[in-house]
């Protein structure tokens, strides 16, 4: 039997966290303790009412059935977070729906609206469901660089008229991933006034927006006064609430952009198992104690890694938000993918090259705050012990 793969996995380029993790595997086979700041995973446990909700809903025999999609309470806790976080009003029957996972949301979306040969634009560096979420729908990505002139935001003036007139959906991650860069109150707005001009479908992803370090509160793209016109928001649970295994997310904003995902959605799945939800709901009616917590957990990690790469001589961008800490390392003689490996067989840290999220982030890595003070503290110190290049 001869057995091809579909022209459209070209499509996909082989992920390295496998060859990340077969490389960590091995340091830690001479006995080497690794510290993995590779991938975003949160390491702090779900709030303990959200698991014992979990628990109670799972051990009901009348849990097990399809859910078909979210449940009424599901969607009024995701209304009423909005309301209280970022004083947004969502009608919860025609304004949400719910997807399983962010990722599984953001690689289906673009397929709900976008033709073969439509333009997509997207960030550069960008997380990578973005592009095959566009590959799968047969679009063309148009990448909008993210620089340190611009504050790593996307120039809205620089798109070439002609491309924004092709151009069905934008793209946005503010705090982003790999670049924690900070959405503000004048860019959402240009942002809105872009999308209304050109006719573009606005999807903001946004899940780290728990993740701020100043203060104040999560920023909604769907609070920028005429937002629901021109688009919608994405957020996932996997971050701020620890909830990453369960598969949890939630698209918010126009009634009928949300109505035709609906239309995608009911030939995709049949819903999120119902103590998922009812453990979501837990999280959402709580989310102000829970994300304090989160936020002051990852304030004092987030000084940490910052100030001690700084100390050993690396570039790092600024930033007060997000997951991640993106940042140039001072061997810039050696290529991201080339300096990521050598970082592990020589130290055990485990970080990732920022060239896979795009051109832009060549020579720049990308470190998650996914261990303690404590182990990012010793994370810096082997990082600092890195032998040079020979000339």
């Amino acid at each position: 039997m001869k057995i091809e793969r579909s022209k459209k996995m070209a499509m996909f380029p082989k992920a390295i966290f496998g060859d990340l993790k077969a490389a960590a595997t091995r340091k830690a086979a001479t006995g080497t303790k690794i510290i993995d700041l590779s991938l975003g995973s949160p390491d702090l446990p779900p709030d303990e009412k959200v698991r014992m909700e979990l628990s109670k809903q799972a051990a009901l025999a009348s849990s097990y059935g399809y859910t078909l999609g979210g449940t009424k309470k599901f969607y009024q806790a995701v209304a009423n977070y909005y309301k209280r976080r970022s004083n947004v009003d969502l009608d919860p029957e025609t304004e949400i729906i719910q997807t399983m996972g962010s990722q599984e949301g953001l690689v289906h979306l673009p397929m709900a609206f976008c033709n073969p040969g439509d333009y997509v634009l997207s960030t550069n560096p960008a997380y990578v469901a973005y592009d095959a979420g566009i590959h799968l729908a047969e679009a063309i990505p148009y990448y909008m660089p993210l620089l340190e002139e611009n504050s790593f935001l996307p120039d809205l003036d620089a798109i070439p008229t002609e491309i924004a007139e092709k151009a069905k959906l934008m793209i946005l991650n503010l705090p982003g991933n790999p670049v924690p860069a900070m959405p503000s109150e004048d860019f959402f707005a240009k942002v809105v006034a872009f999308a209304k001009k050109h006719n573009i479908i606005v999807l903001h992803d946004s899940a780290y927006s728990e993740f701020y370090f100043d203060g104040g509160k999560p920023m909604s793209f769907l609070s920028t006064p005429g937002a629901k016109e021109v688009g919608m928001e994405i957020n996932s649970l996997s971050k701020s609430f620890s909830l990453a295994g369960s598969r949890i997310a939630y698209i918010a904003g126009n009634a009928e952009m949300i109505s035709i995902i609906q239309e995608l959605k009911s030939n995709l799945d049949f819903g999120t198992f119902q103590p998922i939800q009812d453990a979501a709901i837990v999280a959402l009616d709580n989310a102000e104690e829970i994300t304090d917590h989160l936020r002051a957990v990852f304030t004092k990690r987030h000084r940490t890694l910052m100030e001690g790469l700084k100390n050993i001589g690396w570039t790092v961008t600024p930033s007060n938000g997000g997951m991640f800490v993106w940042a140039k390392y001072p061997m810039q003689e050696l290529n991201d993918i080339d300096f990521v490996f050598k970082v592990i067989e020589e130290t055990g840290v485990v970080i990732v090259p920022g060239s896979i999220f795009g051109e832009a982030g060549k020579n720049y890595v990308r470190v998650a705050l996914v261990q303690d003070e404590a182990l990012l503290s010793e994370a810096v110190k082997r990082l600092g012990k890195l032998s040079k290049i020979e000339a």
